[in-house]
């Protein structure tokens, strides 16, 4: 089950998608810092959430851990979409739906993406 994350979640695994690199508490306390007053204890917390969930893998370094991602952003949204769409009760109109709602760039974005999964395509 891929689950939805809260703001100060959403703020700590978008500071590790984009490091793409094992990373401290201590790390990501000090970004955390530079914009709000943030307790170290509230990040390991967190981040140790974070891991439960999942979303975190974590290995020893000395007394700590350092943390890195399991998945990509764009896998972890895209286990959102499906969810949602599974959670739906009519797949169909679902997708009619978001369809209805992409900017032009988005669908311009789905349609490359289709490109991989159609027969006969330029890309198959």
């Amino acid at each position: 089950m891929v689950r939805s994350l809260g703001d100060l979640e959403s703020t700590i695994m978008d500071l590790l998608w984009s490091s793409r690199r094992p990373t401290s508490v201590r790390d990501v306390l000090e970004v955390l810092r530079a914009e709000r007053a943030i307790a170290y204890t509230t990040v390991m917390t967190v981040m140790d959430k974070l891991h439960t969930k999942g979303l975190l893998k974590r290995k020893p370094a000395g007394k700590a851990y350092l943390y890195d991602v399991v998945a990509t952003k764009e896998a972890y949204i895209a286990g959102l979409m499906r969810e949602t769409l599974a959670g739906s009760g009519n797949h169909a109109a679902t997708l009619v739906h978001f369809l209805e709602q992409l900017s032009p760039q988005e669908a311009t974005a789905l349609e490359s993406a289709l490109q991989v999964f159609l027969p006969g395509s330029p890309r198959s």
